[in-house]
């Protein structure tokens, strides 16, 4: 004995109304994940910003400031690269000249330190010194951050893409980008470190980007 199918006006078998909504729910469920990955470094933009004001340290960068395509010279591999070649992972910025005085050497140390802090996620950041000028840089130096990328750039470029406060220079601030390329932070002269790395932590842990 055959069961009893229903049909709509062409003959064709109708479609429970449960099972079309349970399939619309499906594919809402899978464009959601498949998306996350992308959005997830975003999230922390509203994260931050709940009502009345914002907890994060940093000022945020808005609209958006993608890499910019201007080639760097890496100093380790002698290589040229565009700097947009470098998204994939939160990259911790300071750009300065070669000499690096007490202030330069501090945002390096900085940034070591909280990249460390970071635990097992370290290894999702990547700290990078943008040398501003041709001269060279100190032994000292050198042999003092040897996990810290290095890269030569021109500073008006950088000028035009990093943003700085009343009163500072791209000298005097740390700046954040996230892994998909955009600059998302920019911390304040003399910034407190263990602010800095609260935010970072923060975005490690609710992006699953990086």
């Amino acid at each position: 004995m055959s069961a009893n199918v229903s049909t709509d006006r062409s003959g064709s078998p109708a479609v429970d109304p449960v099972q079309r909504r349970r399939a619309r729910r499906m594919l809402v469920l899978l464009f959601v994940v498949c998306a996350a990955p992308a959005v997830a470094a975003y999230l922390m933009y509203y994260v931050f910003k709940p009502q009345g004001g914002t907890s994060a340290y940093g000022k945020l960068i808005e609209p958006q400031r993608p890499l910019p395509a201007l080639v760097v010279h890496d100093d380790e591999t002698g290589e040229n690269l565009p700097l947009s070649s470098l998204k994939g992972k939160w990259l911790m910025i300071s750009a300065d000249t070669a000499t690096c005085d007490e202030n330069c050497v501090s945002k390096l140390f900085y940034m070591r330190q909280i990249r460390v802090l970071q635990g097992n996620e370290r290894t999702r950041v990547e700290t990078l010194w943008l040398v501003t000028d041709a001269s060279k840089v100190t032994q000292q130096i050198d042999d003092a951050y040897p996990d810290t990328r290095r890269l030569r750039a021109d500073p008006v470029a950088l000028a035009s893409w990093l943003p700085t406060q009343d009163g500072t220079g791209l000298r005097d601030h740390i700046y954040l980008v996230d892994p998909l390329g955009n600059l998302m932070m920019a911390f304040p002269k003399n910034a407190d470190p263990g602010k800095i790395k609260s935010d970072l932590s923060r975005l490690l842990k609710w992006s699953g980007t990086g």
